[in-house]
């Protein structure tokens, strides 16, 4: 299996990410931002969290933009598998893969630490590993993390099954505790905390671990 992580000008979870899926088992390529396709034969894409060129503009419109980005659009519209982390998620949703927006947390104010989590559903490859209705914890770093989207979107998300995860103590503002949401094929996923950063004992916390070893064993067995 072969994983390309995606790097921008201020990402900082790029090697965390990539830690996470090599110690899955995968083969991973690191693809600068000015590239402009994909390496041969990729199986998924990962978008690491980070502030993407800074996180001028808004968070993750111009990385939105670059080369690379037009690469995974059309990986992603091939069918192809692909996830964004905290601003990997910025960046699916203002390349417009994934519906929605990330507007400032209500509090105003950067929030990092562990949060707890309710998996909302199994089926898709970045949840198999979980049990429906599972409380886990998992990190979080972000100032741009309040997810909003107009009613019909919402209601389609929830009415669909593609609420991927949902916050059980709401630390930034999201509409409906939404923590990450799944694309209508299932195959892209964007959430804002940080499964790599709970990956090994180590780290205090390995519930983050069963979504790498989920999604290998969804592509292995795909």
């Amino acid at each position: 299996m072969k994983a390309a992580v995606l790097q921008f000008p201020g990402s900082n979870c790029d090697r965390d990410m990539a830690v996470a899926l090599r110690t899955s088992g995968v083969d991973v390529t690191m693809v600068w931002h000015k590239e402009t396709a994909l390496p041969d034969g990729i199986d998924v894409v990962g978008v690491p969290g980070g502030f993407s060129y800074g996180d001028y503009l808004r968070c993750g419109a111009i990385a939105a933009t670059s080369p690379i980005s037009g690469a995974l659009k059309a990986h992603v519209a091939r069918g192809g598998y692909a996830f964004g982390i905290c601003n990997g998620f910025q960046v699916l949703t203002e390349s417009h893969i994934l519906p929605g927006a990330l507007l400032r947390n209500a509090g105003l104010k950067y929030i990092c630490r562990t949060t707890p989590l309710a998996v909302e559903t199994t089926d898709s490859p970045y949840t198999r590993g979980y049990s429906q209705g599972q409380h886990i914890a998992i990190p979080i770093a972000h100032h741009d993390g309040n997810y909003t989207a107009d009613v019909d979107t919402l209601d389609r998300l929830e009415g669909e099954g593609l609420v991927a995860f949902r916050y059980l103590d709401n630390p930034n503002g999201s509409a409906r505790n939404i923590a990450g949401i799944l694309s209508e094929n299932r195959r892209v996923l964007g959430m804002m905390p940080h499964p790599e950063r709970a990956f090994e004992a180590a780290h205090g916390n390995e519930d983050g671990r069963h979504f790498f070893s989920g999604l290998v064993d969804a592509l292995v067995s795909a």
